[in-house]
């Protein structure tokens, strides 16, 4: 391991910290300074050439400046001669972006993955992509690991009576299979509905809900509105608990109290993006687990050149 140097970005250094823990690395120091006009700038302080990189740094909120600041390191130790460098981002911004459902609009999860490429990045590990197919935008290799394991075990530890996956949406009943399958439950579905651009419905619940622990699994929770107004439909269906289960919490805008009024028993998530303690605070019934030793785990395979299938292939 004396050829790995792993480095953090200012997005959450305290999984980064976590990681190298893990691997038994300290980690790597670098000065990251704003000029007055909002420009960067990234200084290695420590020699890279020859050296196995990794750069950990999730593009959540203030998304632009974590990206922004994940291409100018790829640049920076690519000038100084690294041997291999992997963008380690445990949250992939504008992944939501990933093709042109209407006319005159971008492909940005596209644009992004050209520009990390193009900074010179020679592989990315992600977790939980928005999309899949996310990694064929890439012409690098693209290791994108799931955190259903540890959510599967939390839940699975609860032993949940009468346990109903419900998925909110067709698109998400994939998703809620794998976990009722993991879990032994049933599957519901909620039929979903546009109305406009802005405005969707959901009407009913495809299954059978009433009297039943209703959990709800989802790649990430962004503003909460489906989530919220799924909670709604299930108890209004007669659900005796519900639950929540996602990875990425980014919570913004109206997030936490829609959440704190949806009359969810545990919102549970991992620390792909960093909570504050605030969000804590305004949302009690959150929990957070940690995705530090898998990421570690795929870091250190990565780096010994050994296979991390089993860490990223879902049943």
């Amino acid at each position: 391991m004396d050829n790995l140097k792993v480095f953090s970005g200012r997005a959450h250094p305290a999984l980064s910290q976590q990681i190298a823990d893990y691997l038994g690395q300290r980690l790597g120091k670098v000065t990251v300074e704003s000029f007055p006009d909002g420009e960067l700038l990234v200084k290695l302080e420590e020699d890279v050439r020859g050296r196995d990189v990794f750069f950990i740094q999730p593009t959540c909120p203030p998304v632009n400046e974590n990206l922004m600041e994940l291409l100018v390191f790829i640049d920076c130790a690519r000038r100084a001669s690294a041997e291999r460098i992997t963008a380690v981002i445990p949250y992939f911004g504008y992944a939501r972006q990933d093709r042109k459902d209407e006319g005159r609009v971008p492909i940005t999860a596209k644009l992004v993955a050209n520009l990390i490429s193009t900074a010179g990045a020679d592989r990315v590990l992600t977790m939980d992509l928005h999309a899949a197919q996310i990694q064929g935008f890439f012409d690098i290799p693209v290791d994108n690991i799931y955190a259903a394991p540890i959510l599967s075990r939390y839940f699975s530890q609860l032993n949940l009576p009468n346990l109903v996956l419900l998925s909110p949406d067709v698109g998400n009943a994939k998703r809620a299979r794998q976990y009722a399958r993991r879990l032994n439950g049933e599957l519901a579905i909620i039929d979903k509905r546009r109305v406009s651009g802005t405005q969707t419905t959901m009407n009913r619940v495809i299954g059978d809900v009433r009297g039943k622990t209703v959990l709800m699994m989802d790649d990430m929770i962004s503003t909460a509105g489906t989530v919220a107004l799924a909670a709604q439909v299930a108890r209004d269906e007669g659900a005796a608990r519900i639950l929540v289960g996602a990875t990425h919490p980014v919570l913004v805008g109206p997030a936490l109290n829609r959440l704190a009024e949806a009359g969810i028993e545990e919102v549970v998530v991992t620390n792909t993006v960093p909570v504050g303690q605030d969000k804590l605070i305004a949302l009690p019934s959150l929990k957070i687990l940690s995705v530090a030793e898998l990421l570690g785990e795929a870091v250190h395979r990565i780096h010994n050149n050994e296979s991390v299938s089993s860490l990223f292939l879902r049943d």
